[in-house]
C-alpha cells in the first residue's frame, strides 16, 4: 500500500508541474489557448495572473517531492490537505473540471497514504 500511495503521491506532484509548465510558460501560447479555450488578447491580459497561480502550482509540486523524497508522513498530509484545498476551491470558483483534475487525486493520494500507515 506505501508504494500505491508514493506512486499517487508522485503523480499528483507531476501533475502540478504540468500545470505550472502550462500557467508560467504556456498560457500565451497555442497550446495554452486551445488548453484554456482563450482568445489571444484574454491570454495575453491575463498572462501575469497564470503565471503567478502557475508558481504556486510549482511550490506544491516541490513540497510533496520533498514529502517523497524524505518519507515524512507530515509533510505528504501538509501538502496534499494543500492541494485539495486549491482543488475545491479552484473547482468552486472558477471550473468545476479543477475538482476532477486536481482535488480529486489528491483526496485519493491522501486516502491511500493513511492506508498505508
Amino acid at each position: 500500500m506505501a508504494i500505491l500511495s508514493n506512486l499517487i503521491l508522485a503523480v499528483v506532484a507531476l501533475l502540478h508541474l504540468g500545470f505550472l509548465v502550462l500557467e508560467m510558460f504556456l498560457w500565451d501560447r497555442p497550446f495554452g489557448r486551445r488548453t484554456f479555450n482563450m482568445t489571444p488578447e484574454y491570454s495575453k491580459a491575463s498572462k501575469s495572473l497564470a503565471a503567478n497561480q502557475g508558481l504556486y502550482n510549482g511550490f506544491l509540486a516541490a513540497g510533496l517531492t520533498w514529502g517523497l523524497v524524505t518519507g515524512d508522513f507530515a509533510i505528504k498530509v501538509f501538502f496534499l490537505i494543500c492541494v485539495i484545498a486549491a482543488g475545491v476551491f479552484g473547482g468552486l470558483t472558477a471550473k468545476r473540471s479543477i475538482l476532477y483534475l486536481q482535488a480529486l487525486p489528491g483526496l485519493f493520494g491522501l486516502i491511500l497514504l493513511y492506508l498505508s500507515r
